[in-house]
């Protein structure tokens, strides 16, 4: 067994454990497509429409929008007099003279002067954060160092698009100089490590750092406007043959819990919540340029966010045993296995949870116990700087509270309002609103649709009736909160697909 592990192992259990099964696997990769004859801009992690609702809310002082709205303008990254530091070189890692740190400080106080931008209009704002992109633009060659610099590519590589995404169109931002340094220094390294995994078995590293390069690809690759980079993101999200794809980060389903086993359960909490944060902001980014990956595969990352947002408060979760290969193609190898779900500190949290809560709660309409509990809990969510001085408190852009709290009313799910309901991948529509029904067993919004996306990757789309509705996705919501995702044509105990 070189770089393919058995799908045989990857199956679906409704006992605690089932004994070890292998993790990882290699699926076939037919060609996605990004929808649309042209990107959304800005549209990663903001739309105009989110933009502008920020700044409609605080204006109107709005909860709990104003909430979250202080944290961001008491963050010393979103201050006006930020004077950006750039490198020639970053580092990172064990060997090299680390410097990365200076990095991702730049990184936050560049978006979070944007964002503060956008929200109250005030110029400064935009001008110091187009200062400081455009100082590392002009410096930044190299991001060098251990296994790590694979790390350091994707998420900043991500965070700095973002940032970018936001001031695109300032008068004073270089962004063919941004592009160039994104495509000719970050995106390299994202790609490569995709591709040859730092020439280590494909199991080696656990899913983050999949989900870190593909944060990275897909966020240039809408920088920049290259449908090309989109779909190979989309397409590793889907079928990747390493640990952050999809199915291999949550390779367990149990059915009659509506949860799915996050590998990452298995090594700690801290990098559980990274690996979730990644995978929404993959989502989310993807969702406002016309993909749904949030209902891929029955709303796979649906299960996978309760039962991280579950274990993380403290409860009960399953876990099935795995063992995972680990070492050098052609070189050293080893094993290492995972017994249970470690354990947790119910106060442990990053800003990670509103973006994702809203997501199906609001644009969705579905009922999501556990991940409407974890986001109250985290309310109002911060940014870099706010869950401590290491790097681990800057891995997420954060502020979701401002940025995505929903009302759950007739809203645009669209970052385009020219798109119908369920529209195929590229389809053009007439409109993208609908309402969302409130409660526990609401049918989602007729209008709750991406900007396109295929349709079988809708997990919920095109029909307020929610006995069709149900009954075509295989989806439940039960009254007392807890949302059942059946796999179409199967009972719980059968063989993922």
């Amino acid at each position: 067994m070189n770089t393919e592990i058995s799908r045989r192992g990857l199956l679906k259990f409704t006992g605690t454990t089932a004994g070890a099964v292998a993790i990882g696997t290699t699926l076939a990769t037919p060609r996605a497509t990004a929808a649309g004859a042209s990107l959304v801009h800005p549209g990663m992690l903001h739309t105009r429409t989110d933009l502008d609702r920020m700044a409609k809310k605080v204006k109107a002082g709005a909860a709990p929008y104003t909430a979250g709205f202080r944290r961001l303008a008491a963050n010393r990254h979103a201050q006006s007099g930020w004077t950006a530091n750039p490198q020639a070189t970053v580092y990172r890692g064990a060997g090299s003279p680390q410097n990365y740190a200076i990095l991702y400080n730049d990184i936050h106080a560049a978006y979070q002067n944007a964002l503060r931008w956008h929200v109250t209009g005030e110029s400064v704002y935009a001008d110091t954060a187009v200062a400081i992109l455009n100082a590392w633009s002009a410096r930044l060659t190299e991001v060098a160092g251990s296994a790590d610099r694979f790390l350091a590519a994707g998420l900043y590589g991500y965070q700095f698009a973002n940032a970018a995404e936001l001031v695109r169109d300032h008068a004073d931002f270089d962004l063919a100089r941004f592009q160039k340094m994104m495509l000719d220094v970050f995106h390299p390294l994202s790609e490569d490590f995709l591709a040859n995994h730092n020439g280590a078995v494909i199991t080696n590293y656990w899913a983050n750092w999949d989900l870190t390069a593909i944060a990275c690809v897909l966020a240039v690759g809408i920088l920049c406007d290259d449908r090309a980079k989109i779909d190979r993101a989309v397409e590793y999200f889907k079928h990747g043959a390493g640990m952050g794809s999809v199915k291999n980060a949550i390779p367990v389903v149990y059915d009659d819990q509506g949860l799915g086993e996050w590998v990452e359960a298995g090594r700690d909490q801290g990098h559980a919540l990274l690996g979730v944060g990644l995978m929404g902001t993959v989502c989310e980014m993807a969702w406002n340029q016309g993909i749904d990956l949030y209902g891929y595969d029955d709303s796979r990352f649906l299960k996978g966010a309760q039962y991280v947002a579950k274990w993380s408060l403290g409860g009960e979760v399953p876990y099935t045993a795995n063992t995972r290969r680990k070492g050098a193609v052609n070189g050293w190898s080893g094993s290492e296995s995972a017994t249970r779900a470690a354990g947790v500190d119910p106060a442990m949290t990053r800003p990670i949870w509103a973006m994702i809560a809203n997501h199906y709660t609001k644009r969705r309409g579905l009922s999501a116990t556990y991940l409407t509990r974890v986001a109250a809990q985290a309310s109002p969510e911060g940014g870099g700087g706010d869950y401590g001085p290491n790097s681990g408190g800057y891995d997420q852009l954060g502020f979701g509270t401002l940025a995505f709290t929903r009302d759950r009313s007739i809203e645009s799910a669209s970052p385009n309002p020219g798109l119908t309901p369920g529209a195929s991948a590229g389809s053009p529509s007439a409109d993208g609103r609908g309402a969302v029904a409130g409660g526990a067993g609401a049918s989602p919004s007729a209008g709750a649709t991406p900007q396109g996306g295929k349709g079988e990757d809708l997990a919920a789309t095109g029909t307020t009736d929610v006995v069709a509705w149900t009954a075509a996705t295989g989806i439940t919501a039960l009254a007392g909160g807890l949302l059942l995702l059946r796999r179409r044509g199967r009972s719980g105990g059968g063989p993922a697909q």
